[in-house]
């Protein structure tokens, strides 16, 4: 309080036209520069706004959960408490009328944004990695719309990836206004994502790790306050307003016998290659739909017509399959029936993605897990090694191996185990399982879903792990402008008498139309062998024409360097013009590119 009341906050001012105080609304455009000087002076006001992020993304999912539970109840008439996918069986009427109906509606409204608000919405991942946590509000909102629409009509897809968009971009709005650091806005993006996620699942320590290993893509103790303190909120939030959205709970055996660690292992084998077949069929199904006749903003519509056939074998594939997951836990299925629900389930997830419902596959990975897990269990009892192993031992590590294969994050799977079942000995197991899950996606595939989409379109991004300053470090930004050119027709003699030695190191040689066409050093023209009537022409060029363009990056100017085997290159207009514009050096660009790692590293570290 005492550094708030020094900082001038409440200090009446004297200014010309309003009196001895400030009017109300001069006293609350300071309010922005205040507080941005609080936070940058003291890491505690990162900690509220961390809190302020938590808080609000809790209210968003109380309030999408409890839209898309009203859709459920109005399109498919369950009661009120009632929830779509664990139902025995739904109307096949309501069913083939709100998913074809809903994914009209879905299309067309992809159309219309489409033509109307062409940007593509940045999520939470790509923020952090390219954009330092900058967000657009407006671009989420339609996201959310999406998600919601999609999951409320029924489509096979989870609310999470909205949760988590929604939330981030309040937090980076935050951030914005009061133009917090670079560094301390890819924080607040996490803290939105942190306290969705743990607000989704009442799992705090869930929602953290959530934020550190896939939105934030590193841990630090300078961060781990306010992500920690963002996820709680997100928890309490929900557990005051709405208990009834409040995770799940699952009842296992408080040992775990060291004998049934092997089949675990291999159990995690097996939801990796699921995970990775899973996302494989969904970019599969997006393309059949592409190179289908069908018109964009008719293929929900198709997608939905399937997903509800898929319904009348059984209801759990429509929504995200909560209520499913907590019915399958316990239910005593045969391996017949498990084989059927995976397939079911894995179909029209791909189908309800594919063809342009919008949603994650964040529970559909979950629920997909335990129910791999509990047919590996019925398999191992077939063959008589079941009895070290009970089946929701296998769902629980089932659904977390195949949830780390297709999302990423073991320590946020584990915690998940952990924080759902209260068991340190099944969390240690699932650990395990989730570890060599992640080695087998990460060698033998090399993304998560979301990763994988953004390698899909180009983008070579495979964490948030802060690489945009990397394309912001540009040839333009490092060049040195001043830059002396000389036409390629010059008589060696003139040279030497315009530029004498040490004026400059090298020049820039052009032809008649001031097209560049190389390097020559300064010195090496003064030791010439050459008569003073021979052109400058007639020595050998350093680089072979080579240049750089402003638009690169420090990466591709340093493989430049390499390639041209050149302390320094020429920045051109173009590659059709080849116009000068500048000189930058190896040396430099290295140098730069060393300060901006240090600079990070302290950002990391807290220094």
């Amino acid at each position: 309080m005492a550094r708030l009341l020094n900082s001038g906050f409440f200090r009446p001012a004297a200014r010309p036209g309003f009196g001895p105080r400030q009017s109300f609304g001069e006293w609350a455009a300071h309010v922005p520069a205040t507080l941005r000087a609080l936070i940058r002076a003291d890491e505690l006001w990162l900690v509220v706004l961390g809190a302020l992020s938590g808080l609000s993304a809790g209210l968003c999912v109380i309030g999408m959960g409890r839209i898309t539970q009203v859709m459920h109840v109005v399109l498919y008439g369950l009661g009120i408490h009632e929830r779509l996918s664990s139902q025995v069986s739904t109307s096949p009427v309501r069913s083939f009328l709100a998913l074809a109906g809903g994914g009209l509606v879905v299309g067309v409204i992809g159309w219309f944004v489409a033509r109307k608000w062409p940007r593509r919405a940045v999520d939470p991942i790509e923020a952090n990695a390219l954009h330092g946590g900058r967000m657009s509000l407006n671009d989420s909102l339609i996201v959310v719309l999406q998600t919601v629409l999609s999951n409320g009509f029924g489509a096979s897809v989870g609310l999470e990836a909205g949760y988590t968009q929604i939330g981030s971009a309040l937090a980076s709005r935050l951030g914005k206004t009061l133009r917090v650091r670079r560094n301390d806005l890819r924080v607040l993006v996490a803290c939105g994502a942190a306290g969705a996620i743990g607000a989704a699942f009442n799992a705090p320590l869930t929602g953290t790790f959530y934020a550190f290993e896939l939105v934030m893509g590193t841990y630090s103790l300078t961060t781990l306050a306010p992500v920690v303190v963002a996820a709680l909120s997100g928890v309490i939030m929900t557990r005051l307003f709405s208990p009834d959205l409040m995770g799940f709970d699952i009842r296992v055996p408080v040992t775990l016998d060291p004998a049934g660690y092997p089949p675990i292992l291999v159990l995690a084998a097996i939801c990796a290659v699921g995970g990775i077949a899973l996302m494989q069929g969904v970019t599969m199904t997006e393309d059949l739909f592409r190179r289908s006749r069908i018109p964009g903003w008719l293929r929900p519509a198709i997608g939905g017509l399937m997903v509800a056939g898929l319904a009348m074998i059984s209801p759990q594939v429509l929504s995200s399959g909560h209520s499913a997951l907590d019915v399958d836990l316990d239910a005593p299925y045969g391996a017949r029936a498990l084989i059927l629900l995976i397939v079911v389930k894995a179909l029209a997830s791909a189908i309800s993605l594919g063809s342009g419902f919008r949603g994650g596959l964040f529970f559909a990975s979950l629920f997909l897990g335990a129910l791999v897990g509990k047919l590996y269990a019925a398999a191992l009892v077939a063959l008589s090694l079941g009895t070290a192993l009970p089946p929701v031992v296998c769902a629980v590590v089932g659904m977390s191996a195949l949830a780390v294969a297709v999302v990423g994050g073991p320590l946020t799977m584990a915690f998940l185990a952990l924080e759902t079942t209260g068991s340190l000995p099944l969390t240690v197991a699932v650990v395990a399982a989730a570890i060599l899950s992640s080695i087998t996606v990460r060698r033998t595939f090399g993304y998560s879903f979301a990763t994988w989409r953004f390698h899909l379109r180009g983008e070579q991004i495979r964490s948030a792990v802060d690489i945009g300053w990397m394309r912001n470090l540009t040839v333009l930004r490092m060049m040195r402008r001043e830059v002396k050119a000389v036409p390629a027709d010059m008589t060696i003699g003139a040279f030497r008498q315009d530029i004498p030695l040490g004026a400059t190191s090298q020049v820039v040689v052009v032809d008649a139309a001031e097209r560049y066409l190389g390097l020559l050093l300064v010195a090496e023209v003064h030791a010439a062998s050459e008569p003073d009537e021979a052109p400058l022409s007639s020595l050998a060029l350093h680089d072979s024409g080579i240049a750089l363009l402003p638009e690169m990056t420090i990466k591709e100017a340093v493989e430049k360097f390499s390639a041209a085997e050149s302390d320094a290159l020429a920045v051109i207009d173009s590659a059709e013009g080849r116009h000068v514009i500048g000189l930058l050096t190896e040396q430099y660009a290295l140098r730069r590119y060393t300060d901006e790692l240090e600079r990070r590293r302290r950002e990391l570290s807290g220094e």
